[in-house]
């Protein structure tokens, strides 16, 4: 590969390499697996981008999936591909308080995390802030012009130097789980794992699910949260 098609691909300027051109590449500069994989969908979505304008519908979460919250035991979300909740479950409702209240356009997990507030209620707040950055310029990838997310990374950045930091680092994280931990008013501190469950759909929303380790403090105060949650979930 000559210095001038890498510097005429890095610029975007009417270069198409093929995947052995990108894996090639990759391997060069070592790249992890996700980096990898986030290459080929930047090159994809350039190849793809002359082609008209296409409908984006809004994400709806299905009857069924909404009857499968109602009855799930565990705090659980539905977030859409730009981090945006779509659904919970009762208990889920119970840890995310007032955010639930807020007009749809306005739920989105980054939004609450980068809220001046969220320190007090989530100690490790800035590794969160900072993985789901990383989890957003991973689909972003796939699809740069959807506006949703045109408008929700203009938005944050504006009103968060954080999130404007964080964006320009290019960090890509696949959606797998994690480990969060929440000061909820009631019941105290709450460390929580949580695994992400990709739902019917290309691309489609995830099935966010959290839980405490059995016998444990945790799974305690969780269960006493549990025994104040009522309503329905909401959409």
């Amino acid at each position: 590969m000559s210095t001038d098609y890498y510097q005429r691909m890095e610029q975007g300027r009417d270069v198409h390499p093929s995947a052995q051109v990108l894996d090639a590449l990759a391997r060069a500069l070592d790249f992890t697996a996700e980096e990898t994989r986030h290459l080929h969908t930047l090159a994809a979505a350039a190849r793809t981008s002359v082609h008209p304008a296409r409908e984006h519908a809004p994400e709806e979460v299905p009857p069924t999936t909404l009857r499968l919250l109602a009855s799930m035991p565990a705090p659980a979300l539905v977030v859409g591909r730009f981090l945006d909740v779509l659904a919970w479950s009762p208990l889920a409702g119970a840890l995310l308080g007032d955010f639930t209240r807020l007009p749809r356009t306005r739920r989105n997990l980054l939004a609450l995390l980068l809220h001046p507030e969220a320190d007090q209620t989530c100690p490790n707040r800035a590794a969160t802030v900072a993985e789901l950055t990383a989890m957003l310029r991973t689909q972003v990838a796939a699809d740069p012009e959807h506006p949703r997310s045109v408008g929700l990374i203009g938005e944050l950045a504006v009103h968060s130097d954080e999130f404007a930091a964080l964006w320009a680092r290019h960090d890509v994280r696949g959606t797998t789980r994690g480990r969060m931990r929440v000061n909820h008013p009631l019941v105290g501190d709450l460390n929580l794992d949580w695994d992400a469950y990709p739902l019917p759909g290309a691309p489609g929303p995830m099935l966010i699910v959290y839980t405490a380790e059995e016998g444990g403090p945790d799974a305690d105060r969780l269960q006493l949260l549990a025994g104040l949650v009522g309503g329905p979930v909401d959409s």
